[in-house]
């Protein structure tokens, strides 16, 4: 289980995580999901992971487990991190509509 930032760092140097990240980013067309779920565009610079990774390693690379964010909405995703906002449940929703309108170009 990966448990602290010092032990995730090598996670998020690696050539798969690049690849995942990247991959998510161009699918969700480098825009924050959660803004743009709000009649928002501004531009994604992270990939959240939905159910943690210290939580969920098996599913570090799962493209379903990950979501373009920008920096402001990430840091309402974490509370334990002394952020307010939402948690899980708001990040799981969100996906579920995300991936509802993906089949949707013109949205795009």
């Amino acid at each position: 289980m990966i448990q602290t930032k010092k032990k995730a760092l090598p996670f998020y140097k690696s050539a798969a995580w690049k690849k995942a990240r990247e991959t998510v980013l161009l699918r969700d067309h480098y825009l924050c999901q959660f803004c743009f779920m709000g009649n928002k565009i501004v531009q994604a610079d992270i990939v959240h992971h939905i159910e943690h990774l210290s939580e969920r390693p098996d599913k570090a690379l799962d493209a379903d487990n990950l979501i373009s964010v920008c920096a402001k909405c990430h840091n309402r995703l974490h509370p334990e991190k002394g952020k307010r906002g939402g948690g899980n449940d708001q990040v799981k929703e969100i996906k579920a509509r995300v991936i509802e309108t993906k089949a949707n170009e013109e949205y795009y």
